[in-house]
């Protein structure tokens, strides 16, 4: 039986990058993302590519906590052990704190902050006491670096490092590894439009490359965070 990742946000960037790369190493998928029609695209191709390995997915929206509460019961109806939890659902809405739109805050925490806290513990305790188990969460260079047109983005994934940082030391004692990914720059649909050039940019494999060499590590290591930015820097 393959070991199983749940990867959220899996049909675009980061999140279906890295879900290749679990493919790649052996692992089933349990995914979801708001669009249906990407969620069947993206298991009919990789059904092809990895005959060998099952991809999962529900339609769900994680900034609507009911969603969250579904996408969780759907995960335990797979199986009763997921080894992999890769918080990847993210929002951008740019914008300053004094003049971004109302309710700017509330959907872009409820979306990149409470769907992973509500999804971690939802399927930690199985962690705990098997006393196994990896949860990344795709933090952000804005978690340690305020932007200025960052707003509400920037306040979020601040909360989101700071999460991470206390479940690390929860889950010490149960042999649970947490870690924390900080990309820059990264070409996926966030930046979608830009006049920049492409080579400016990391590629999401990259990160997914980071992602599975730090799972790789034995138990006895944990890589508690990972900062990768563009190699000629940030992008602001």
């Amino acid at each position: 039986m393959n070991p199983l990742a749940v990867v959220t946000g899996g049909t675009k960037g980061i999140g279906r990058a890295a879900i290749e790369r679990f493919l790649t190493g052996g692992f089933d998928i349990i995914t979801c993302a708001r669009n249906a029609s990407d969620l069947h695209e993206l298991q009919e191709e990789q059904k092809s590519r990895f005959p060998d390995s099952k991809l999962h997915y529900l339609t769900a929206d994680l900034s609507v906590r009911d969603d969250v509460n579904a996408f969780l019961e759907f995960v335990k109806s797979k199986t009763s052990f997921a080894e992999v939890l890769i918080n990847n659902t993210g929002v951008f809405i740019p914008g300053q704190i004094h003049n971004e739109g109302e309710g700017t805050l509330e959907k872009t925490m409820e979306t990149n902050l409470y769907s992973a806290y509500h999804l971690t513990r939802g399927l930690i305790p199985v962690m705990m006491d098997k006393r196994k188990g990896h949860i990344f969460t795709i933090c952000s260079t804005a978690s340690i670096i305020a932007y200025p047109n960052g707003g509400s983005y920037c306040i979020s994934k601040f909360a989101l490092y700071g999460m991470t940082k206390v479940l690390r030391e929860e889950m010490k004692s149960y042999h649970v590894r947490v870690t924390a990914i900080l990309p820059g720059a990264t070409f996926t649909d966030s930046w979608k439009g830009t006049d920049l050039p492409e080579n400016r940019f990391m590629e999401a494999r990259d990160i997914a490359e980071a992602i599975w060499s730090a799972y790789c590590l034995s138990p006895r290591a944990v890589v508690e965070e990972i900062l990768i930015r563009p190699q000629l820097g940030d992008l602001n």
